[in-house]
Formats: structure tokens, C-alpha cells, sequence
């Protein structure tokens, strides 16, 4: 394949493999970044003097700052210049790193935290967009396989890097690993990654009919999705909706969310282009990206936590669980890749990979709690291995049909409503498994009869036990079934669309 037969490829004159295998490094550290600290919390909480209930700011500070630049990240690709804006935001991610290793006090690792968010944000989505115009549509899936391992094999051994790392070393070596990484993809970006001609000429184009920055859809996007982001990640630990907290984060992101998509649709140069919508195939990629982040970040939550919660295993075992499932990632992307780029229908792999994600969550919600550490490791192996079904042809599908001049705010869309998924899926989950725990519990109380009381107070800690098995159980019959009521939406795809 040549990369000079494509106007808009990133990789200039090279390989269009070995831009997409260079572009892959930054994107698979900023990934790894959101899950890989979460196991350090308690030693940088220690380590400050401050509780772990503050220390939860470190993710949530990331989490928010990742959140406000996603949705402009294709607009700054634009103004700035793709390749400019990305090594400016490896830049920025790498001197954060670094920051956030030296940092003496919380408020220093917040800010870092915050700056690290802020160059992370933009790094997926200008990936994307880079394999989207390097790669003819025939070889996409293939490029977007590689794409794929940075954004669910990066999340799915997080936890375990995070661990190993920490015990080995300290806390701080969880970040300062970024710098020497983030370094040599500054370097491999300047001398592989290329910023071709006709970009450069629509760059100018803009420059010289003046800057037309959209101040309010700005701070629309802004507050409405640091809003939202604030009250998803808060929610469980702050009792939901009867925080005040939660109740404001939650009316601020809904107004300014609710104006948001009025306003940029009649503004002249928007910074979320929301007329993207108006194609059918992209529509219907953004749902099933935002199903994926919600299926798979939270399960990634789920199971850990219910192993260490019921089951009494340890933070590496744990691991190991979903650890299993991130190794199948590697074969299952390979094999996706090479058979979607043979194939006409690619809407029959995501319909495929929807049932065997739905038969692996139904499966979980079959289980009992004396269920042993092989059958819980393949269950999610199954789970996992159906993702990558979903993830390459409907990342490439997506861009049937759009203007080639619309890629990167489209891969910024697409990013954000993924990440917006696992978000929603994560604060729903820890509410949704708090409600039905209480509820099952109530339940098996009133099945105790009078003669059985006396026996209440030591059976209530087995009670107890049993109501939490049974609300996880509940959380992956509802997932398993969004799984199987998504399966239509794939045939809805356009197989040939006429590009305007």
C-alpha cells in the first residue's frame, strides 16, 4: 500500500505501518495513565498525609481534564496542524509526568494531574484520525486492530503495571516510566509522523480568513462535559442525589449540554461539529462506542471488586482475571483485523462480537459464589475476545461516507462518547449494585422466620454476602442484555455511502 497515494496520510513518504506503530506509543501511555495510578492511591495518599477520600482526586482531576479537551481536540488538530498539535500534547503530557513524579504535595500532583489530563486528551482521537487518512479503507481495519490494542489491552493491565511497579519501586516511578517513553515518541513523531501538503494548505486557508473561535460553545463544552464528569465519578462516593454536590454537577452538565448541540449547529466554524450526526453510519458508530467504553470499563471494575469483595482474593490474583482476558485482546485484534479487511460485510463481526459479549455477561450472571479462579478467567476471556469484533469494523464503518476534511473532529467525537460510556457505566454500576445489595438483603431478612431468629445475628454477615453476590449477578444480566438488544443496530450500516 502506499502512503502517497492518499493526499491526507501522515506518513509522508513512510511506511504508513510504521507511523501508525509510532503514533500507537504516546496513545497507549496517556491510556494506561487512566487506570494505572488507581492502585497507588493508598501509598501517594500515605506518603502526603492526606486520606484516601482526598487522594481519589488524583483520578478524578485526570478524568476531568481528559474530558474538557476531547471534544475540541479536532478543532486545536485543525487550527494548529495535526502533527503540531499532537507532539505539543506529548510534549505537555511528558513534562506533566515528570511533574507529577517530583510532586511534594497533593496540590502539586493535582495541577500536574490536570496538565498531564489536558496533553492526554487530544492523543487517541489524533491517532485515529492519522490511520483514518494514512490507510486505504480496504486495509483500515487492520490499522485500527493496532489502535485497538492501545485503547483495551492499556486499560485491561493498568492495574497490574500500576502494582508491580509501586511495590517494586515507589509511587512515583508510576509516572516518572512516562518520561523516557514520552521522549522517544516525541522523537520518532518529529522524524516518521509528517504533516502533508494539503493539510497544510486548508491550515493556511483558515489563518487567512481570521480566527473564529466559538467563546460559547467553549465554555459550553467546557463546563457541561468537567460537569459531568464531576458528578459521574462522584456520584457513588458522594450518596448521589442527595449530595448537593451531585444535585449542581448534575443540572449545570445537563443546561449546558442541552444548549450545546443548539448552538453549534448554527455557528459558522463550531468547535464540536455536531452536523457529523447527520450520517448515518457515524451516528450509529458513536452509539456503539459509547456501548463499548460502558460494557468494558465497567466490567473492568466490576470484576476485580467482586473478587476482592466476596471471593477474598488478593489485588494480584484479582488482576489476574482481567489480565487473562487483556492477553486474548492481542490474538483476538489480529485475527479481527485480518479477516475485516476481506470482508464486504463487516456488520456480521460486530453482530457476532455483541452476541459473544452478551453470552460471556450472561454467563458471569449464572455463577455462585464458590465458583473458581479458572471459570471467572475465561468467562471474561470470552467477553473480551468479542470486543475487538465490535471495535475494528465499526471504527472503520464510521468514516463511510464522511468528508475527508472531518476526520479528526469525528475520531475526537467518537473518543469522547467511548470514554462517556465507560464514565456512565461506572456510576451506574456502583449505584445500581448498592440499591439492589439493600434490596436482595431485605428480601432474604424476610425469608428468616420467627424460629430462625436466633440465629439472625450470625447468619446477617452470610446474608449479607449472599444479597452483593446476587446485585452483581443482577449487573451483568442487565449488561449481557444490552449486549443482545444492540445486535439490529449493526445492519443498519451503510455498505456504500456517497461522500459530502
Amino acid at each position: 500500500m502506499s502512503a502517497e497515494a492518499l493526499p491526507r496520510s501522515a506518513a509522508g513518504k513512510h511506511n504508513p505501518w510504521l507511523m501508525a506503530c509510532i503514533a500507537s506509543i504516546a496513545t497507549f501511555m496517556e491510556v494506561l495513565d487512566t487506570t494505572v495510578a488507581s492502585v497507588s492511591l493508598w501509598h501517594i495518599s500515605a506518603s502526603m498525609g492526606v486520606s484516601y477520600q482526598e487522594g481519589l482526586w488524583v483520578i478524578t482531576s485526570y478524568l476531568v481534564a481528559n474530558a474538557l479537551v476531547l471534544p475540541m481536540s479536532g478543532w486545536l488538530a485543525n487550527w494548529f496542524g495535526r502533527k503540531r498539535y499532537y507532539m505539543g500534547s506529548v510534549a505537555l503530557f511528558t513534562l506533566a509526568s515528570l511533574m507529577c513524579s517530583m510532586a511534594p504535595t497533593l496540590e502539586w500532583l493535582l495541577l500536574a494531574r490536570v496538565l498531564q489530563g489536558i496533553g492526554g486528551g487530544g492523543l487517541a482521537p489524533i491517532e485515529q484520525s492519522m490511520l483514518v487518512d494514512s490507510f486505504h479503507e480496504k486495509a483500515r481495519p487492520k490499522a485500527f486492530a493496532l489502535y485497538g490494542v492501545t485503547i483495551l489491552f492499556a486499560p485491561a493491565i493498568g492495574p497490574l503495571v500500576g502494582g508491580v511497579i509501586t511495590d517494586a519501586l515507589s509511587w512515583h516511578w508510576v509516572f516518572l516510566i512516562n518520561v523516557p517513553i514520552g521522549m522517544l515518541s516525541l522523537f520518532l513523531s518529529w522524524r516518521f509522523i509528517d504533516e502533508p501538503p494539503l493539510l497544510q494548505q486548508e491550515q493556511r486557508a483558515r489563518r487567512q480568513r481570521g480566527i473564529q473561535l466559538d467563546w460559547q460553545g467553549v465554555l459550553l463544552a467546557v463546563i457541561g462535559f468537567a460537569s459531568l464528569q464531576l458528578c459521574l465519578d462522584r456520584f457513588e462516593r458522594y450518596d448521589g442525589f442527595s449530595s448537593p454536590f451531585i444535585i449542581a454537577t448534575a443540572l449545570i452538565a445537563l443546561i449546558c449540554l442541552s444548549f450545546l448541540p443548539l448552538w453549534e449547529w448554527f455557528h459558522p466554524a463550531p468547535i464540536v461539529d455536531v452536523k457529523l450526526f447527520r450520517h448515518r453510519n457515524f451516528t450509529l458508530g458513536a452509539a456503539l462506542m459509547f456501548l463499548i467504553g460502558l460494557l468494558v470499563i465497567s466490567t473492568t471494575q466490576l470484576l476485580p471488586q467482586m473478587t476482592q469483595e466476596l471471593m477474598n482474593y488478593d489485588a494480584w490474583t484479582s488482576g489476574l482475571t482481567l489480565g487473562a482476558g487483556g492477553l486474548f485482546i492481542l490474538l483476538s485484534m489480529m485475527i479481527t483485523g485480518a479477516i475485516a479487511s476481506k470482508m464486504d460485510h463487516q456488520q456480521l463481526l460486530v453482530v457476532i462480537g455483541l452476541l459473544l459479549s452478551g453470552l460471556a455477561l450472561w454467563h458471569f450472571s449464572t455463577l455462585t459464589l464458590q465458583v473458581d479462579f479458572s471459570t471467572l478467567m475465561w468467562a471474561r476471556v470470552l467477553q473480551m475476545v468479542g470486543i475487538p469484533l465490535i471495535l475494528i469494523p465499526v471504527a472503520s464503518l464510521s468514516y463511510r461516507g464522511l468528508p475527508a476534511d472531518k476526520s479528526s473532529e469525528a475520531s475526537a467525537m467518537s473518543t469522547l462518547l467511548r470514554n462517556l460510556g465507560g464514565s456512565i457505566g461506572i456510576a451506574w454500576v456502583a449505584n445500581a449494585l448498592h440499591q439492589r445489595s439493600h434490596l436482595h438483603y431485605e428480601r432474604l431478612n424476610e425469608a428468616v422466620t420467627l424460629h430462625d431468629r436466633i440465629s439472625v445475628k450470625t447468619m446477617a454477615e452470610a446474608a449479607w454476602q449472599q444479597a452483593s453476590f446476587i446485585a452483581y449477578l443482577d449487573i451483568y444480566w442487565l449488561l449481557g442484555m444490552m449486549a443482545f438488544l444492540a445486535c439490529w443496530l449493526p445492519l443498519l450500516f451503510h455498505k456504500t455511502v456517497k461522500v459530502n
